[in-house]
């Protein structure tokens, strides 16, 4: 247990690290109109999430430790929005479509309103 957190904390470190420092270089670059940095970021990490999750189910990884490293740990701290995704496709590739529908929705719609309630409760 403790050698699994610390896998995903040293993952979620250094993901967050670089999501920071990519931030930090499209901030300068691009306008303040649009959220470019956190966009590309987001993006960025659906793919290397995908290809890390193709890349362990193709090897046929035995350990728990790379994925828990790569996937939830450095993914996860770049952007949690990758795991979203990961977790969206999942549930599409069962054939939950329903629960899909209400994990994308709730999460989405949900998400945006508890963020402008604590803006609106410490304002």
């Amino acid at each position: 247990m403790i050698e699994s957190l610390l896998l995903v904390g040293l993952g979620s470190f250094c993901g967050g690290a670089l999501r920071y420092y990519i931030s930090m270089l499209m901030r300068s670059a691009c306008s303040q109109c649009f959220p470019f940095a956190t966009l590309s970021v987001n993006l960025a990490g659906c793919l290397l999430i995908g290809l890390l999750l193709g890349v362990f189910s193709r090897c046929g990884v035995q350990s728990n430790s790379w994925p828990l490293l790569l996937t939830v740990g450095f993914c996860g701290g770049f952007t949690t929005f990758s795991t979203f995704a990961s977790e969206s496709l999942q549930m599409l590739q069962s054939g939950h479509i329903l629960n899909l529908v209400i994990y994308i929705t709730t999460s989405v719609i949900i998400g945006i309103a508890l963020v402008a309630l604590g803006y609106w409760l410490v304002k």
